[in-house]
């Protein structure tokens, strides 16, 4: 598995890990790893920045959903929808290194793994809209 692929696992696991328990990044990361093999610290790093940025760009990542998630409101999502949603928003808006193709298609293989059967389609939709509507980092074109 690509590192980065990895990472988003880890990720959407410790995002996870948050909702339920109310840890902080910090706490959650920590916690994980104490419980789990300990990959290179390029998974450990890029993990680590898509868990605290998504946390803390929780509120904008979630009006931007929010926006393009035609007849949907957030807790009427599923959990892991919307976390993998705010993973990818979080990576479309914030980072300058990664494709939107790529960071829409690692969400849509995330939702197929580990949520519904119309989850992939339902983060594609928004994903996609979400990249062609909000302005992206300065260098990345949609």
């Amino acid at each position: 598995m690509r590192k980065r692929t990895l990472a988003r696992e880890v990720a959407l696991k410790v995002l996870y890990q948050i909702n339920l328990t109310s840890d902080t990044p910090e706490e959650a990361l920590a916690d994980f790893w104490d419980h789990h093999e300990e990959p290179d610290e390029e998974v450990r790093s890029f993990t680590r920045w898509l868990v605290t940025e998504t946390i803390q760009n929780r509120q904008k990542l979630d009006q931007a959903i929010i926006r393009y998630a035609e007849n949907w409101n957030l807790d009427r999502m599923a959990v892991l929808d919307r976390n993998i949603l705010r993973m990818a928003a979080c990576e479309l808006l914030y980072s300058q290194d990664i494709p939107p193709k790529v960071t829409i298609n690692e969400a849509v293989n995330l939702a197929k793994k580990y949520s519904q059967e119309d989850s992939g389609k339902f983060v594609n939709g928004i994903l996609d809209k979400i990249c062609h509507s909000e302005p992206l980092p300065e260098g990345i074109q949609s």
